[in-house]
């Protein structure tokens, strides 16, 4: 029996169409991309050096401790171990698991937050949107945060059940030529079993024959 690397991008591919999941995992055909546009890369990149800046003042920055934000992050701090960090940030470590069958679920985080009273962990992602945030819009990463919370369970560390999306949406530019942007903080329920049932789901698909249902991507395989 084959084993897998999975990912919450791999996941996400499966709930979008589980005929081209299986054929990606199997080596089959890929889905083809279009480029990653460079610009959320190199937010990622400055945010990450932002808040680390913070971080080694054990500090939050003012998106999280000050106005509307400064209540849900009272009592909270981020994550200061630098060497670890670096690691579950590793698109290709990340935070990892490997199963007694070797099939290693893995995914990188943007930051971690630690409650002060009870030291469980929190997961911080960022994101940056050309629009504004809409009722739903934090529903779209639910998967990705539950397997986050699931990743750190299984390698021994305790977590609140949600975790913080932060949002970076443009509103202006300065006479100056600065971008000023608008931040949203959405905290969000999420769930270990969740996760774990989502990852169970994937390896039992992926130890089945072919789904026979196409997509407009696979409909010629």
């Amino acid at each position: 029996m084959m084993s897998y690397r999975l990912s919450p991008s791999s996941l996400n591919l499966m709930q979008e169409c589980p005929r081209c999941f299986w054929l990606t995992l199997h080596k089959v055909w890929k889905r083809p991309t279009g480029p990653f546009p460079s610009l959320p890369g190199g937010m990622d990149r400055i945010l990450k050096a932002h808040f680390d800046k913070f971080m080694r003042e054990g500090k939050l920055p003012p998106e999280l401790c000050e106005g509307k934000n400064a209540e849900s992050c009272a009592n909270l701090k981020l994550f200061d171990n630098e060497n670890l960090l670096s690691v579950w940030r590793n698109n290709f470590k990340g935070i990892s698991w490997t199963d007694k069958k070797g099939n290693i679920l893995h995914g990188a985080v943007d930051n971690i937050l630690v409650n002060k009273t009870n030291n469980k962990l929190i997961v911080l992602d960022y994101k940056t949107r050309g629009f504004p945030v809409k009722e739903n819009t934090a529903e779209n990463y639910q998967l990705q945060l539950d397997v986050y919370n699931f990743l750190l369970k299984k390698n021994g560390y305790k977590t609140e059940d949600f975790a913080f999306l932060l949002f970076y949406v443009p509103r202006e530019v300065t006479a100056t030529g600065e971008v000023i942007f608008d931040t949203e903080l959405k905290k969000v329920n999420i769930s270990a079993e969740r996760g774990e049932k989502i990852w169970k789901n994937a390896l039992k698909l992926l130890n089945s024959e072919c789904p026979k249902e196409t997509c407009e991507w696979c409909d010629r395989i």
